[in-house]
């Protein structure tokens, strides 16, 4: 048919129609067709103009197989713009396979400037399973293109960015772009390759990144991906952070949701750089010893026209139902948990994470208002289950089928549940009827200790129990200690502005804190800034106060962070025992007029770890607590040292042990309190 102006063609079902030449790369349909059954052969517009329809290049032979499709873990590499190679006469023809779904659409076509972006010129075919495919010859990486749809009535729908596109473009075209997930040559075959451990007997000490914000370069401008490697990866080594995790990085249309309202689960945006620049950030954090976490949001997606919403004509992704399908709080639909096509969808974007980009671990978002129907919601305005509760069973096994699948083909990877209830069980294996998270932020102990420091010293008395009741369900999950984003934004003001009292007092109060964090059992998580004591609350629009680096006072709590993390790390009675309450005893509990706390840490070996903290500005000199054995403490951190901007109020670094009963146990020790301090000392025997 070279050279052809007009082509009739014949389906196998009989229906016949007219394709005239529109191009020397095709032809397109004209008048009315109707593609509605599945049995026929897949369109291919060859570049000499010819059709497969008369070749033998049946729609199943260029599917992937049922298995692919369905299969989480494959279908990431199957679905939306996939590069490929097919065979005629012999020969290798390379092109882009479009594969969509869109079981409600009446018509659907890819379009791009590869067609000027015309919908008659490349319509796709129905197939099986609600999916829509058409190969393209010729095209390559770097295309851009996105669906145009036809309701059930023919009506015409706005343009849809790809699902499962790979890589897309910003404001104002939205579009998705062709790309090529093998080229990239990985360098972490170490880090890949490392031994598989158990996390919660690892120290985890995350630094929560939003990539816009950190820090921009001379003009004002984000830094790239290649650019924060760059920046990013020596300043977190030399801080003694184990793990970055990044607020989401998935495409997201509005600068503003933080990557909270992501558009294109499958594409690191391009505000910061393409896919291969994000895998060469996690490339190189991995060769110099950083694990990498996302944050991931499968709780909602937003109601832009370019994106999941009206997908097809229909409530393709979400419940029609505003009382399942709506997010008050967040102006956003809600995912229908219990459709196949949905459940796959998110627990293959969760897997493609850890594929291509070799990321360490996914924190999820939002976990609480998956869990329940009436979150955030009032009586009249949410629907029960089948049983007449508030569980949403849909998304509960959608979680657990997730982490299921996370850790079976990533056994090194960790998840970790943001869970604001009581919901029990969510960071125990699925086999014990638990969600199967690895982690649980613990964000009761986030906003007691948070409310306790808020307060002026004097008054600390009175909410002694706000420090010591988590510490009767610190065992209940495993648990993150997180300091996030969150509490540092609308109007909370930042972690050292929350401190009462002047200067020197908000810094030692800020210090003091840090220390008891980095005490107490559970992983640590500070947001950034936290750790140069940042005067102002975070502003996305612009960068961390490093400025105040120039100080005293934020040159003290950036080594003081610095040396917690290398302590922390180093000392494995702080963190091996994180998750068991084998590795924690108080020592001292209930001196709630002093404002006096001391436990201590143990080691899978026993080793231990003293740590007190003195909650005033009053020093404490010759303050007795009990001990079970003899031996000597000595110190090994103090937040009130000198080189930390405090007051330097003398110290004994080595203390004995004397056969003095004293809290219910046969030693003490003496030990001097500086004002608004927390200590660590290192036991060991005689």
């Amino acid at each position: 048919m070279p050279g052809a102006e007009k082509v009739e063609v014949e389906l196998e079902f009989g229906k016949r129609f007219t394709m005239e030449r529109e191009s020397a790369s095709g032809f397109i349909l004209k008048g009315k067709t109707d593609l509605t059954t599945a049995n026929y052969q897949l369109h291919v517009c060859w570049p000499d103009g010819q059709q497969s329809i008369n070749d033998p290049y049946q729609y199943h032979r260029i599917l992937p197989s049922d298995e692919a499709l369905f299969t989480p873990s494959q279908m990431y590499n199957e679905m939306g713009a996939q590069l490929i190679t097919l065979e005629k006469a012999g020969q290798g023809v390379s092109g882009v396979r479009f594969l969509v779904f869109a079981p409600n659409a009446s018509a659907v076509s890819v379009v791009g400037e590869f067609n000027g972006w015309d919908g008659r010129r490349h319509p796709l075919q129905r197939m099986d399973h609600g999916l829509w495919g058409l190969f393209i010859p010729g095209l390559a990486e770097g295309e851009c293109y996105k669906f145009e749809l036809k309701d059930s009535s023919g009506n015409g729908l706005p343009h849809k960015a790809d699902p499962w596109g790979y890589h897309a473009e910003q404001y104002p075209s939205f579009s998705s772009l062709v790309f090529d997930q093998a080229k990239y040559q990985w360098q972490d075959q170490a880090w890949q390759t490392r031994e598989e451990t158990p996390k919660h007997q690892q120290p985890l000490s995350f630094y929560e990144l939003h990539v816009g914000s950190w820090r921009r370069n001379e003009h004002g401008e984000f830094l790239t991906y290649r650019e924060l490697a760059q920046e990013l990866i020596p300043y977190l080594t030399d801080m003694g952070y184990t793990h970055i995790e990044l607020m989401p990085v998935s495409e997201y249309p509005f600068y503003g949701s933080w990557g909270y309202q992501p558009i294109g689960l499958f594409a690191p945006t391009s505000r910061f750089g393409s896919p291969d620049d994000f895998k060469y950030f996690v490339d190189e954090c991995h060769q110099a010893g950083l694990g990498v976490v996302l944050d991931w949001v499968p709780a909602h997606f937003p109601s832009d026209d370019h994106g999941l919403a009206n997908f097809d004509g229909t409530a393709l992704f979400n419940d029609p139902d505003p009382r399942r399908g709506w997010h008050q709080d967040w102006s956003s639909y809600i995912y229908d948990y219990s459709r196949d096509h949905v459940r796959r969808f998110l627990v293959s974007n969760a897997l493609y994470w850890f594929e291509h980009f070799h990321i360490d671990g996914l924190r999820v978002d939002a976990v609480a208002s998956m869990l329940y129907h009436d979150y955030s919601r009032k009586h009249g305005e949410w629907l029960p289950n089948q049983d007449g509760g508030n569980e949403n069973y849909d998304a509960i096994s959608l979680l657990k089928w997730m982490n299921e699948e996370v850790y079976r083909h990533y056994p090194n990877a960790m998840t970790i549940a943001e869970e604001s209830t009581a919901f029990p069980g969510v960071s125990k294996p699925t086999a014990m009827g638990g969600l199967g998270f690895g982690f649980k932020w613990n964000m009761g102990w986030m906003h007691d200790s948070l409310s306790y420091i808020k307060e002026e010293p004097i008054h600390r008395k009175y909410h002694h129990n706000t420090l010591t009741f988590p510490m009767i369900y610190a065992f209940s999950e495993n648990y993150v200690l997180s300091l996030s984003h969150d509490e540092v934004v609308y109007g909370k003001g930042s972690m050292l502005d929350k401190m009462p009292g002047d200067e020197w007092q908000k810094t030692a109060n800020l210090r003091a804190y840090m220390g008891y964090m980095y005490g107490q059992p559970g992983k640590k998580l500070n947001f950034m800034g936290t750790e140069i004591a940042q005067s102002a609350e975070w502003n996305h629009d612009g960068q961390l106060e490093w400025h105040w680096l120039q100080y005293p006072r934020h040159q003290g709590m950036q080594s003081l962070v610095r040396d917690l993390n290398r302590l922390y790390t180093s000392v494995p009675a702080l963190y091996e025992l994180d998750c068991s309450p084998e590795g924690f005893q108080w020592r001292v509990q209930d001196d709630a007029e002093q404002s006096v706390l001391a436990h201590e840490r143990f080691a899978l070996n026993g080793d231990k770890v003293l740590v007190i903290s003195n909650f005033t500005p009053e020093p404490r000199n010759g303050y007795t607590l009990g001990v079970p054995e003899k031996g000597q403490y000595r110190l090994v951190l103090n937040t009130d040292a000198t080189s930390y901007w405090g007051s330097g109020y003398a110290v004994d670094e080595c203390i004995e042990v004397v056969e003095e009963p004293s809290h219910g146990l046969p030693y003490s020790v003496k030990v001097t309190l500086p004002p608004l301090s927390t200590q660590f000392l290192v036991f060991s025997k005689n």
